[in-house]
């Protein structure tokens, strides 16, 4: 029930706030409106404003809106009215009305990352675990337990990292765009970042992955999976193999054979992994088996030596290993906030990151560099709608800006049935000094909606095999 409520309040909003833009607009521009509607279809409750020549409507199909302005393509306009349709306009005014939508949505972008911004948000403290095995953190000399106090893409002059999510946007960035990242880090995680302490550099080079898609695996192949924890033992499952093993809550493991293990997040990979090769494994009434594990754990500050043997579990088309227990503390956090300015500042600048990286990323899909996978629809959404908002408002905040700012650029493409491909007629008449003709106008309108179809259909099909698949 939550995840489709958040999802409706979510489509309420950023399809509010796109079709005001154009509506607000085109009254500053002197165009008379006669429709504002959310939604499509039968309307469920309509009213107007006292005054006013625009009927408001909240329509049956929440998957879109639009405003309805006099123009003379549409139906025949009274002489008296002719200055106030939309045809008529002036060519900047016509662009403004389109573009006005799209800039709405990355407008409610900024506003609403700086509202988390100002209001703070609690975050993992930039802490690493131990790098994956082989990944770019591991061959950077990164061990685990650094506390990363700056970053930046190479060549550029580092900043300051206020939380492992400021640290996971840059990787990110860095990783889909082929730009190396260089950390200033502290072998220390106790050390307080706000204090002039020696640390070291290292450098990611993410330009080796020519990553073609933001999924799992690619912070798998980067190496950092997610802050440190400590490797603890937590609530044990009545029946489970760590139960039958004899672990119990509070257990610091230390060891497993002759393995140190200096985290949350090694230890979880350990026992993961415990199927990964078949080795050291074998068949107990047809079901696979990992053969006892020795493991060295701390008891109450008393070192205590367990037979442990994880359970094989299916998950997805490998098959992991499970001990039944919490693994792994909750890692620490810390309150990220701004000031007002800055907190301005960085809502604007979070936008515009989030606005290139989507850019580029459209353009790459394009082109065949990265993958179609990317691409996600209406279940993708109403599936994180309901998870953010579980998270708190904080975190759903930031999702609507998200998605908002994907609206905002997605409508700025030069597609004919998009607000960017209204601006490219408009582009075309600037140039020309002529319009777009009725024919060429249908042609584009036609494959325009050809294409959008094939991304919905597209989008649709990866929703549907990542949610179920």
């Amino acid at each position: 029930m939550l995840t489709l409520l958040a999802f409706i309040v979510a489509l309420g909003v950023l399809i509010a706030v796109h079709e005001y833009g154009h509506y607000r607009v085109a009254v500053a521009c002197g165009i008379k409106v006669l429709k504002f509607s959310i939604g499509f279809g039968k309307p469920l409750y309509t009213w107007r404003l006292k005054g006013k020549p625009t009927e408001f409507a909240i329509g049956m199909l929440p998957l879109g809106g639009y405003v309805k302005m006099l123009d003379e393509r549409e139906a025949p306009v009274d002489a008296s009215e002719r200055h106030l349709a939309f045809n008529t306009q002036p060519l900047k005014s016509r662009a403004a009305v389109v573009a006005a939508g799209p800039v709405a949505n990355l407008l409610l972008a900024i506003v609403l990352y700086s509202i988390v911004n100002w209001s703070g948000l609690q975050e993992p403290k930039a802490i690493l675990a131990s790098p994956v095995a082989g990944s770019i953190a591991e061959r950077a000399g990164l061990l685990g337990q650094e506390l990363v106090q700056q970053a930046a893409f190479d060549g550029e002059a580092l900043e300051v990292v206020r939380s492992f999510e400021d640290l996971r946007w840059r990787l990110t960035q860095g990783a889909l765009t082929g730009r190396d990242v260089r950390l200033a880090v502290s072998s220390n995680a106790q050390v307080d970042p706000s204090i002039d302490t020696p640390f070291k550099e290292v450098l990611l080079k993410l330009s080796e992955l020519n990553a073609s898609d933001a999924d799992a695996q690619l912070f798998q192949k980067i190496g950092i999976l997610g802050p440190w924890t400590q490797p603890v033992i937590g609530e044990v499952t009545a029946g489970g193999a760590a139960e039958k093993a004899g672990l119990r809550a509070g257990d610091v493991v230390q060891r497993i054979g002759n393995t140190p293990i200096v985290d949350g997040q090694q230890l979880r990979e350990s026992i993961r992994s415990s199927f990964a090769s078949g080795m050291g494994t074998h068949t107990v009434a047809g079901q696979a088996a990992v053969l006892p594990q020795t493991w060295q754990v701390l008891r109450a500050g008393k070192p205590l030596t367990l037979a442990v043997s994880p359970e094989a579990r299916q998950d997805g088309k490998l098959v992991v290993g499970r001990i039944g227990a919490y693994v792994g503390t909750p890692p620490q956090f810390v309150m990220v906030r701004y000031g007002v300015l800055d907190g301005l500042w960085q809502g604007a600048v979070r936008t515009w990151d989030v606005s290139v990286l989507t850019l580029q990323m459209m353009v790459k899909m394009v082109t065949g560099q990265a993958s179609l996978k990317n691409l996600s629809g209406p279940l993708t959404i109403a599936d994180y709608a309901g998870k953010s908002a579980r998270l708190g408002l904080s975190t759903y905040l930031v999702f609507l800006a998200l998605i908002s700012v994907s609206l905002g650029v997605l409508n700025l493409l030069p597609l004919p049935v998009l607000d960017g491909g209204h601006l490219m007629y408009y582009l075309w008449e600037a140039v020309t000094g002529r319009p777009v003709s009725d024919a060429w106008m249908d042609k584009l309108q036609r494959g325009g909606v050809a294409l959008l179809l094939v991304m919905m259909s597209v989008a649709l099909f990866n929703d549907v095999t990542r949610l179920f698949g």
